[in-house]
């Protein structure tokens, strides 16, 4: 019995491809459109909205200072909008890289930073608490910060960890090896 175990589990912990690119398809398959609905809606009207966000944007990234500034986003600054453009950008960029495979290892570093900093956001901002911050080790596994977050940093830290596969971009720019 010992040596079936380790025939059938031992080819697949050689194969070092079937994680990162389930990950990759995880990630496609759940995360990314989440992500690029959550994007589109900080864009701004036209082609050049995606330059000039929409107060949506700045609501959802920047909740108390939107508020402390009666709801009117062109009080806020430079600073702000720099954070908004880029947090909106890389909610695009970032999800489109992973999926192609192409710098995978760095998006999804920068992916686990954004959820860490979204995560953040959503409670000192949104007050977002509860049942919904939720709590490891408790019975429910459906808490949208503690349960939801942390297994998406775990599918992410595979891709850092492991890379995206050979099915990618990343493997495909890689110099050929001589043997």
């Amino acid at each position: 019995m010992k040596k079936l175990h380790t025939a059938i589990f031992g080819a697949i912990e050689r194969n070092d491809w079937i994680l990162p690119t389930l990950a990759r398809i995880v990630f496609a398959g759940v995360l990314f459109s989440y992500f690029w609905v959550s994007a589109k809606t900080k864009l701004g009207d036209g082609i050049m909205g995606i330059f000039q966000l929409s107060d949506s944007a700045y609501i959802q990234i920047f909740p108390k200072a939107v508020e402390a500034v009666g709801y009117d986003t062109s009080q806020l600054g430079i600073l702000h909008y720099l954070i908004a453009l880029g947090g909106t950008w890389a909610e695009f960029i970032l999800p489109v890289l992973i999926v192609v495979g192409l710098l995978t290892r760095l998006s999804a570093l920068g992916m686990i930073g954004f959820v860490a900093v979204q995560s953040i956001v959503d409670v000192t901002g949104h007050g977002v608490g509860g049942k919904d911050l939720g709590a490891w080790f408790d019975k429910a596994s459906g808490a949208l910060i503690a349960d939801q977050r942390a297994l998406w940093v775990l599918l992410l830290l595979i891709l850092v960890i492991k890379g995206a596969g050979p099915l990618s971009f990343d493997r495909a720019l890689q110099p050929r090896s001589e043997t």
